[in-house]
């Protein structure tokens, strides 16, 4: 078996100057695992012992030691019988939400080419969606599980944060950092989840909110409409209601920016300064946001920490016992040759929505419900902490 593939998505032995055989799992066929034989790939934030962690960036990889441990979310897919397929690229630092990576490639959207992969698992997304991997495994601080989700057709839970350990892998944010996966189909996210989740019995929900306010404002608001009229009529959708949930009014954008910023100058800012020169070490849109975040001054992050606390209060107690349903994205993924204008509009439009579940630690699972003009989209059920699993069990009801 290869451990390291020399095909985009994959970070090659050649980029990372290993021979295939650098790495050598303990897995081994076992037909009563519950994961026996699936193709795992791992973002190449997660350490894995004896292989070096490029977190997306040559300087980060040649100033950083090879680890001597194994993430132990990796540790527990493979020793329930999954197969590592290989590292894939991830943004830098996994500090963006397009999925670009101007070192190692930019991974291609299978689905539409033409079209941002989505980031900053990137490569997860990519490896899954062309059928190189059964499990992308990958982290999701500001949506970089649910936005590739989406954009590649695919399943995607960000788990209730704090239910996955983060050990031995490189952080973004840690208030909001969590470990994700991607998948083609609810099973297998599902057989991923009752491995690295505590396996609670799934609890009955009892009602179904649906945030049309935001449902409305995207870009496949017809096409989401169809689908919700769908399940109303299959009797998928017995007792819902509507919520409101204004994000500009709530800042969710601008206060999850804030907060992530302030954690990632904390973590990284360090070894940044710690350079001798910038030059060429960032592309130039992620090396804006680094210098943005040493900017934010402490008395912005009391105030955001503040909001944080408001809006998670209001939204824990508004869908208590219920299922929120959200579009996962404002629309499609950006074009390839989009200006840089136009993304950064888009990001922040983007974070009004991914802010959500991340500003008050809920789970977010993504369902691939609808295409537009020929490419992916969808919508997302959202939970109170800890229903993870009651989560998959409603989608799965919903998608038979």
């Amino acid at each position: 078996m290869k451990h390291f593939i020399v095909q985009n998505p994959f970070i090659s032995p050649k980029e990372l100057n290993l021979s295939e055989t650098a790495w050598n799992d303990s897995s081994s066929a076992n037909p009563t695992l519950p994961l026996n034989g699936l193709r795992l790939a791992v973002k190449d934030l997660f350490h894995m012992a004896g292989l070096p962690t490029s977190a997306g960036n040559p300087t980060w990889l040649a100033t950083h030691p090879i680890p001597a441990k194994t993430a132990s979310s990796v540790v527990a897919l493979l020793n329930n019988g999954a197969i590592f397929s290989g590292k894939t690229i991830t943004d830098e630092l996994a500090y963006s939400l397009n999925g670009q990576n101007i070192h190692y490639g930019t991974p291609s959207n299978p689905v539409t080419p033409n079209r941002l992969p989505g980031g900053s698992s990137s490569g997860s997304a990519v490896a899954v969606s062309s059928d190189l991997a059964d499990i992308g495994l990958g982290t999701d601080t500001g949506g970089s599980i649910r936005v590739p989700a989406s954009y590649n057709g695919l399943f995607g839970l960000r788990p209730t944060h704090g239910v996955i350990p983060v050990d031995n892998m490189v952080s973004l944010a840690p208030s909001f950092d969590t470990v994700g996966w991607l998948t083609r189909d609810l099973f297998t996210l599902e057989r991923t989840a009752n491995t690295l989740l505590k396996n609670k019995p799934p609890k009955e929900f009892n009602n179904v909110l649906i945030a049309k306010n935001l449902i409305d404002q995207v870009a496949h608001v017809d096409e989401l409409k169809t689908q919700l009229k769908a399940w109303r009529e299959q009797g998928l959708l017995p007792s819902e209601s509507s919520i409101v949930i204004d994000t500009k009014a709530w800042k969710t954008s601008e206060t999850f920016r804030t907060l992530q910023g302030a954690e990632i100058w904390q973590q990284h800012g360090k070894w940044i300064n710690s350079l001798d020169s910038l030059e060429g070490v960032f592309a130039p849109d992620i090396q804006s946001r680094f210098e943005w975040c040493q900017t934010i001054s402490e008395a912005e992050v009391a105030t955001a920490k503040q909001q944080r606390q408001r809006f998670s209060n209001w939204l824990e107690n508004e869908i208590e016992g219920a299922v929120l349903i959200i579009p996962t994205t404002p629309g499609l993924a950006p074009q390839f040759d989009a200006a840089d204008e136009e993304l950064a509009a888009y990001r922040n439009q983007l974070m009004d929505i991914t802010a959500i579940a991340g500003l008050a630690g809920l789970p977010q699972l993504h369902l691939p419900v609808c295409t537009l003009h020929g490419a992916p989209c969808g919508l997302s059920l959202v939970s109170s902490k800890g229903t993870d699993l009651a989560l998959i069990e409603f989608a799965k009801r919903l998608m038979e």
